[in-house]
């Protein structure tokens, strides 16, 4: 069984999309456009921004964050601005904004302190872009420092991701600060070997490595009787950068240093005493 059609009432329906259309849609179009030549615009105000820092040598760290800043500041003002254009009243959507907001702010807490936590460490500058640190179970280098998070670039090349908040709250090693580390070494030698000349032997190697700085001198001395060795602590400072290469080169330098002078470098080992007894 069929209803009836209205056609007086399809037509007033009909009539009033039109109207509706009418209304709208140049205020649509004129949304769009605004929106696609905000957009552009905003690219060209953070790319000359970024000139502009670069031009004047600014700190890299302090360059990422501002510009990250920025162009969240000016995407907001130009959702605002394409929100008013369609016709919604600034202060209903003011109220809806506020009251979004806070729903979005009790969901969103941990992002929020991830902010306060970026802009804490942009504060106080405990690290900055290219520093080497250690921060919550994670060692590498700082690649950038964005307004919610921290990117580290470790040794072996994997991007790690860090929140700002911990970071700010927690205690974090710089290996990059003082712009020097000392390298520790232990070596080991047999206990019928000379130390005297085990400690000669060892300084003239590392007196060979241009990169190991004299100032503080490196410094050598007998640190433990162990079950199988006589071991040295063997401390040298270098530049931060030269750390591993210090240490590896080193090792192995000293490795072969001592098998020339015919010292040992001993090894754990058992010996087993075979006892025969008489029945």
């Amino acid at each position: 069984m069929s209803l009836p059609i209205d056609t007086e009432e399809v037509s007033n329906l009909a009539n009033k999309a039109m109207d509706l259309s009418l209304e709208y849609a140049p205020k649509l179009a004129m949304a769009i456009v605004v929106f696609i030549i905000g957009s552009i615009i905003i690219r060209m105000v953070t790319g000359a921004l970024k000139r502009l820092f670069d031009k004047k040598d600014y700190d890299e760290t302090l360059e990422r964050f501002l510009l990250s800043l920025t162009g969240i500041i000016l995407k907001i003002l130009l959702v605002i601005t394409v929100v008013t254009m369609l016709g919604v009243q600034m202060t209903s959507f003011v109220a809806i904004l506020g009251g979004a907001g806070l729903a979005i702010g009790m969901a969103l807490s941990g992002t929020l302190q991830n902010f306060a936590g970026g802009v804490m460490l942009l504060i106080f500058r405990p690290y900055k872009v290219g520093d080497v640190i250690h921060a919550e179970g994670h060692t590498g280098k700082v690649e950038e420092i964005q307004i919610f998070n921290t990117v580290l670039r470790t040794p072996d090349n994997q991007t790690i991701i860090i929140p700002n908040s911990p970071i700010s709250t927690n205690s974090l090693i710089n290996y990059s600060a003082q712009g020097t580390r000392r390298v520790d070494l232990t070596i080991g030698i047999g206990y019928d070997d000379d130390i005297d000349e085990a400690k000669k032997v060892i300084l003239d190697t590392v007196s060979k490595d241009s990169r190991i700085h004299q100032e503080p001198a490196p410094f050598i001395a007998v640190s433990e009787l162990a079950d199988s060795s006589v071991n040295f602590t063997l401390r040298l400072w270098g530049d931060v950068a030269d750390y591993w290469g210090i240490y590896f080169d080193n090792l192995e330098a000293i490795k072969k240093a001592l098998d020339a002078a015919n010292i040992s470098i001993p090894y754990p080992q058992t010996d087993l005493h075979l006892h025969t007894v008489e029945k």
